[in-house]
Order: structure tokens, then sequence, then C-alpha cells
């Protein structure tokens, strides 16, 4: 049986990096800086078929757009059509933030999440790109709001069981959710804090900052938010506030493990003004019961007068038999755990400012 090799794709201030290991990941070899000069928001491996690298690239001279390799990072061809709106909205788009796949039934879709809160759809493996207009034209977009990095569409999770239901995150808008194809889109907060609005637990309009799920539990939904960490147990028709146990309640990255549907990751920081861990102190927080109990994990982390931030994206897990969690930061270090975060070595450091990880195994 031939081996197989764990990846881990990092997006970067600077372009991106490809780590890879043998399932062992003691002994790593990196590749890059790729699409140097470029802002990589996020740096996807699909292996739905032939292994395909996707790569939300952002120029300051070509603009932005999603970028694709077939043989991992040495050469890049950009989509035909581009991320762009319609000419006629007289809309612009700043920031491709998201690249995800589709179902492994539908190899050739994928999913592209932009800022100004734009979603797009590519049917033909990133050749071409078309907005998803119901979404863009919700009609709650009025009270959609800019967060500190844009009014951006930045996270997907699709149904397992069905293509026709998927879940998207903005920031500042909330969680929303399409059960007929992306035709239509409802908006699903309910119980989610903003206390930054006039009205507190609005329809939408909460800084929804990482939404995520494990496919073996698609009912159930967590989600970092700007104003405290929640779990829904109805596809997210009602939240649960389970942030009681945690340091702070703001943080960006939250990770729910590949195998266990009950065990999630967050990252606390120290809030909106001051985007690092709480009095230098960092740590993953893990909870093995769904949100009701937190274990602050430190081994080998440095746990004084550490303040890089980490971002809505930069925490993975890989699908080893032990699963590896990977956490990188905007100081450009990558700290990875062989054993589920209960001890932690140092993979990488002084890369540039880090935006994404991301983990496949082929």
């Amino acid at each position: 049986m031939a081996r197989r090799k764990v990846y881990v794709l990092v997006g970067t201030h600077k372009g991106a990096f490809i780590f890879s290991s043998d399932e062992g990941r003691k002994k790593w070899t990196i590749k890059g800086p790729l699409l140097k000069g470029a802002d990589v928001n996020e740096i996807i491996l699909d292996t739905r078929q032939e292994p395909t690298v996707y790569a939300c690239a952002n120029s300051y001279w070509w603009g932005p757009n999603v970028h694709k390799s077939k043989d991992f990072g040495k050469t890049w061809k950009q989509s035909d059509s581009g991320i762009k709106f319609d000419e006629k909205s007289g809309k612009t788009i700043a920031r491709v933030w998201h690249v995800s796949t589709g179902l492994p039934s539908e190899p050739k879709v994928l999913y592209a999440g932009a800022d100004p809160g734009a979603l797009f759809k590519s049917d033909d493996g990133g050749q071409n790109w078309k907005e998803v207009e119901s979404l863009s034209n919700h009609p709650s977009r009025q009270k959609w709001t800019p967060g500190a990095g844009g009014l951006m569409v930045h996270c997907s999770c699709i149904d397992p069981n069905s293509s026709k239901k998927m879940f998207v995150g903005i920031s500042a808008a909330g969680v929303f959710c399409s059960e007929d194809g992306g035709l239509s889109w409802e908006a699903r907060n309910k119980g989610v804090l903003a206390d930054f609005l006039p009205e507190k637990y609005p329809e939408v309009g909460q800084c929804t900052h990482h939404l995520d799920f494990n496919p073996l539990k698609p009912n159930v939904l967590y989600q970092q938010n700007h104003c405290g960490v929640y779990r829904s147990d109805n596809e997210g028709k009602d939240w649960i506030d389970i942030s009681e146990g945690l340091p702070s309640r703001f943080g960006f990255p939250l990770q729910v493990h590949p195998h266990d549907p009950d065990t999630i990751y967050v990252i606390p920081e120290q809030g909106a003004e001051f985007r690092g861990p709480v009095d230098g102190k960092f740590g993953v927080f893990r909870s093995t019961n769904r949100g009701g109990r937190w274990k602050k994990l430190t081994k080998g982390l440095p746990t004084r007068n550490m303040f890089a931030h980490v971002h809505r994206q930069g925490m993975a897990a890989d699908h080893c038999d032990k699963s590896g969690i990977y956490v990188g930061t905007s100081g450009g270090q990558i700290l990875f755990s062989r054993n589920e975060g209960n001890s932690w070595h140092l993979l990488a450091d002084w890369l540039p400012a880090i935006y994404s990880v991301r983990t496949a195994i082929v």
C-alpha cells in the first residue's frame, strides 16, 4: 500500500507555502514562496480527482482572482472570467477571501467568497465563476456592515447529504443558509449577540468570525463570533452561547475535530481593540463535549509575552488517525500538534504574516 502524504497549505501576506510530510509528521519539506507578490488569503488542495491547488491571490497590480495549479505550485493558471461583478452593477471586488470545494459527487464545483459580501460559484473546476446574486441581493443587505477587514463572505459549509443545502459566514452580517442550491437564503442568527449595535440580538448584522461543522453531524454548527462562541443543534435556527470558561469571548479561528464532531478548538483573544492573546498568555482551548467545558492546551506553546494574532482561517486539522492541529500566526510562526493538541511543536518560523492554514492527505 502506497504511503500517504500530509500537506499543510499556508496563505500569507507575501505568497503561499506548501509543507509536506509522511503521516508521522516529524520531518517536513517546504515549497515556496508561491505566487510571490500577492496576498494569499486562502490556499487549498482539492483531492476529489487529480490533486489540484486553488489559491485566493490578491495582487496590488493585477487585482483579486482564484489561481489554479495542477503541479503543486510550479505553474499557475488564473480563471478565465475572473472574480468580478457584472459591469452594469457598478460594484468592484476588493478582495477574494475564501475558496472551497463542492461535494465529492460534484467534482468540478467550487465556491469563492469575496468582499463586498459576495459568493461566487464555478461549475467547471475554477475556469469560470458566476456571482450567486441571490445572496448579494438579499433583502437584508442594507443592514450588512463591513468589519475591520471589510465586508466578506469567508466561510462556507455544504451539507454532505445534499449539495443544495449550504451555510455561509459573513462579516458583518451573520450566518445565512440556502436549502435550494443558492436560489434563496435565510438569515440564521437567533440568539447571537451583536453588542456593538443598538439592537443587541438583531436578525442580521452579527459579526461571524468563523463558521465550521463536522460532516458527520451536519446539523450541528459552531461559530466563533465577535461576541462569543456559539453552537447550533438545529442547522443555525437557534444558537447557544458556549463561551463560559474561556478568558475572552472574542477570537477568530474555530476548528471542529475531523473525527469527533463533539470536539472543538478555539483561540481567544483580548478583544477588538487588541487582537492578541489575553495578557500575552497564548493557548489553544479545546472542548470535548461541544463547548460544555474548556481546557487550555499549552504544552510546547509560548505562554508568556506572546502577542501575535491568529486570523480567522489560521487554524486547521489533518485527517490522520491521531489528528494533527495547526495554527499560523501573524508573526509568521506555524505551531502544530501531532496528538490533537496535547503537546505542540514549531513547524516554521519567520514566514510572512499568515492568513490561512489548510490541510490535505494524498
